[in-house]
């Protein structure tokens, strides 16, 4: 399973080799991003099949970022490593701020999901020839602006900002804390954020630069590149200097964006006046972040459903079922070929409703479906629907107590439950596994279903519509 570490300081570097490759064109793949809004995203790292796994914690939900390839990097089985992830915590996969390019695969890679691309994340994503020249009619505002900047201070001029320039920063954010107006939390937290971010400048990570007035900094900004994108983290500017902020902008964008084909500003906040600054500047186009909530079949079940066969009732596991229920799941003799062992995530006692639980759990939240089976009412086994796989494939399992092993009850249950998950239930396939030297098992399962590859511990199996 994933591994995944905090996103700490000492990451930057490390983690910018893939950002440094990246062509998502969007803010959110940037270490800058997500180191300056770690208090809020809570950022964790890992890595799988050649490709960067972000996962953010945002007011306790988790979500994904899509999978950031490195040089031979497999995405598909980044993904996969994602939705096995969450399935083993009990999650539900969620990608966010996935790039519009990489819709259309996760549109068809997932049967059940829902797809949001809300207008208020979008980013500004302008042409960077456009910004370093604010050329044509359209541009004449920021020119005139420019001009009368340039006028009433013939001197200014733009200068690289460097790890050295501490002082020099600190008294930029002392004159712009003088100025500044907004009083809300977010503003207030937001602008000691981009103080820190000023900090890393150590780590190689970030490009910077800003307007001098004199020996006096009136302008700065931060940036990193990631693939052909110039990514803006921040734009500051002393109100005081009317025109600096767009002569700021050209400045930048003519000494870092050479080799860039576009300039990412990042989205503005549900901000009104940061919205009508940016659309002034005339983006090329509005960077989609498309969220994908993925969900599985189990969530069309209002209730575990009963099935028939010739001689048994499938149905849900009751109270009744109790003492038949828990010994066959205190059964180590018989449980040594189920594959799992209840001790791995027993938390304290175990008492008799322990097991009853779980499988209640597991139904309530869609995880699993436990099926008791009845022979005559009594309940011998059950068969479990589990392990999705979130493209429309569950693995199922099935175990009956010693005394009444021998006598197809197993292989008729798993047939049936089998044939609803795919006919009723709308599956497009059923997997299974049994132990290589699990001779019963491996021929109940060759009875209804297709041999489909082997390693040293399992056969595997699949029966698919």
């Amino acid at each position: 399973m994933l591994q995944f570490h905090p996103l700490e300081q000492r990451d930057i570097p490390y983690l910018r080799a893939y950002y440094a490759r990246c062509g998502y064109r969007l803010c959110e793949y940037a270490v800058g991003t997500k180191y300056m809004w770690r208090s809020y995203l809570h950022p964790a790292w890992a890595e799988e099949a050649g490709c960067l796994i972000i996962r953010n914690t945002i007011e306790g939900k988790v979500q994904f970022d899509y999978p950031i390839p490195g040089e031979h990097g497999d995405e598909d089985a980044a993904l996969t490593a994602i939705e096995r992830y969450c399935t083993e915590k009990g999650i539900q996969p969620v990608l966010s701020v996935v790039p519009e390019a990489k819709a259309p695969l996760l549109t068809a890679r997932y049967p059940r999901v829902e797809v949001l691309n809300l207008r208020v994340w979008k980013d500004y994503i302008y042409r960077a020839q456009d910004l370093t020249a604010f050329a044509g009619r359209h541009y004449s505002g920021q020119r005139n602006h420019i001009h009368r900047f340039r006028r009433e201070h013939p001197d200014a001029f733009f200068r690289p900002i460097i790890e050295e320039d501490g002082a020099l920063l600190a008294r930029f954010w002392e004159d712009y804390g003088a100025e500044f107006s907004k009083e809300d939390k977010l503003a207030q937290w937001e602008l000691e954020e981009a103080r820190e971010m000023f900090n890393q400048l150590g780590t190689g990570a970030f490009i910077a630069g800003g307007m001098m007035d004199g020996d006096r900094l009136i302008a700065v900004c931060l940036a990193e590149k990631c693939g052909d994108t110039l990514v803006d983290h921040i734009e500051k500017a002393l109100y005081s200097y009317d025109g600096v902020y767009p002569t700021m902008v050209q400045e930048f964008a003519a000494r870092y964006a050479a080799d860039c084909q576009w300039i990412n500003r990042e989205d503005d906040a549900r901000d009104k006046g940061l919205r009508t600054s940016k659309l002034q500047y005339l983006p090329a186009e509005l960077g989609s972040k498309y969220h994908f909530a993925v969900g599985n079949e189990l969530e069309l079940l209002e209730a575990i459903p009963t099935l028939h066969t010739d001689r048994l009732t499938l149905d849900a596991l009751t109270e009744r079922d109790k003492a038949a229920y828990n010994a066959l799941c205190l059964d180590d003799d018989r449980n040594r070929w189920w594959g799992y062992d209840y001790r791995t995530d027993l938390q304290g006692p175990l008492t008799e409703d322990y097991f009853l639980d779980v499988a209640r759990e597991d139904f309530s939240r869609r995880q699993a479906v436990n099926f008791a089976l009845r022979l005559e009412g009594q309940c011998i086994g059950e068969a479990v629907l589990y392990n999705c796989d979130w493209r429309g494939g569950m693995e199922l399992g099935c175990r009956v107590a010693p005394a009444y092993a021998g006598h197809g009850y197993g292989t008729e249950a798993f047939a049936a439950v089998a044939e609803w998950a795919l006919y009723r239930l709308g599956l497009a396939k059923v997997v299974a596994k049994c132990y290589r030297e699990n001779e019963p098992s491996f021929r109940m399962l060759s009875s209804c279903m297709r041999k489909v590859g082997e390693d040293e511990t399992f056969f595997y199996f699949e029966k698919t519509v």
